[in-house]
């Protein structure tokens, strides 16, 4: 069973509390809330968005690599996680 799969509550749990916020700051705008508080919810979202990268990539890599069944596969799992490092980091 994939992690994503295994996971699936929890994850969906962290990314409800990231819709949220980022409704949260939807509303700061809407009702002209001072920058610098519409800057400390952008700041927690980004927080909140890495942590759950975080989290999904670190599952990647402990299932499709390092518990690969055979050398392709752990090839495979390394290679989609340098893609997404990429994409990540861009």
């Amino acid at each position: 069973m994939a992690h994503t799969i295994r996971d699936k509550e929890k994850l969906i749990a962290r990314v409800r509390r990231l819709k949220g916020q980022v409704e949260g700051i939807e509303r700061a705008l809407e009702t002209e809330k001072p920058c610098a508080e519409v800057l400390r919810q952008l700041a927690s979202v980004r927080g909140a968005m890495n942590g759950l990268m975080a989290e999904v990539m670190a599952d990647h890599l402990e299932e499709h690599v390092l518990q690969a069944k055979t050398a392709a596969d752990r090839r495979q799992g390394g290679e989609e996680l340098i893609g997404v490092i990429r994409t990540y980091l861009k």
